[in-house]
């Protein structure tokens, strides 16, 4: 029997950053919204939007125009709040990626605490997926973290990539990514990954059979200032299937 490439990984485009720029101004451009739009035009599966607490980048109006406007699926990240899990049962977005928040951090620096956070997140999970909203748990690659992600019902988890883009030359993070993307799998929950990946950086992940999604935000956006933002979504793209076709089984 012939060798065969991993199935096909999904990427979502994290459009945060274009509305960092935005606020600078407090202005009208560059609008995240165009951008994800030219994002789906360059073929992405989806695209992810960050609602924090502090409304440092996207905006409230953005969520809703992107639920009108988004052609693909709209994952939304924002933190397990009464005021943001009310938001996304009245928008009803495709998905809802629960993720932890700091005011003083610039970004997300690591992922939730599902162990001592079990219950709050179990209710959030329930509440959602009563709202008919696919459910993500944005976690770090660890044993536990993705054992109490199952056990509360989560469809998916999103693994922290952030220690494996700070040093990818080190194999216990690519390793530890691998162990976790298995554990989901066997456990029945979809895998998903992202945080500080790049065209530089991706192949490793993007080869890892159980992840089925990639999240990508900051790398497009910065690369696309030089080639434009179709441009930079097709090499992150490419540089995705590249990685898929060449770890054959």
């Amino acid at each position: 029997m012939a060798p065969q490439a991993l199935r096909y990984q999904r990427l979502y485009v994290n459009i945060d950053h274009v509305a960092t720029v935005r606020q600078a101004r407090r202005g009208q451009d560059p609008d995240p919204v165009a951008a994800a739009l030219l994002c789906e035009q360059a073929g992405v599966d989806g695209i992810t939007a960050h609602l924090r607490e502090d409304r440092r980048h996207i905006q409230d109006d953005d969520i809703h125009r992107l639920m009108t406007q988004v052609t693909t699926l709209l994952n939304l990240e924002c933190a397990t709040t009464d005021d943001m899990l009310s938001l996304a049962e009245t928008l009803r977005p495709a998905q809802v990626t629960l993720v932890p928040e700091r005011r003083e951090e610039i970004t997300t620096e690591g992922g939730l605490d599902v162990v001592r956070q079990e219950a709050v997140l179990r209710d959030a999970v329930a509440r959602l997926r009563a709202a008919g909203i696919r459910t993500s748990l944005f976690i770090d690659p660890d044993h536990d973290a993705v054992a109490v992600s199952a056990r509360i019902g989560a469809d998916a988890v999103e693994l922290h990539t952030g220690q494996y883009a700070h040093a990818p030359r080190d194999p216990a993070t690519l390793q530890a990514l691998r162990h976790a993307a298995a554990q989901g799998a066997a456990l029945g929950i979809a895998v998903h990954a992202g945080h500080g990946l790049s065209v530089a950086n991706v192949g490793p992940v993007a080869a890892i059979p159980e992840i089925e999604e990639l999240n990508i935000g900051h790398a497009i956006v910065g690369r696309a200032i030089f080639v434009g933002l179709e441009a930079a979504v097709r090499e992150i793209r490419n540089a995705m299937d590249e990685a898929r076709a060449a770890d054959l089984f």
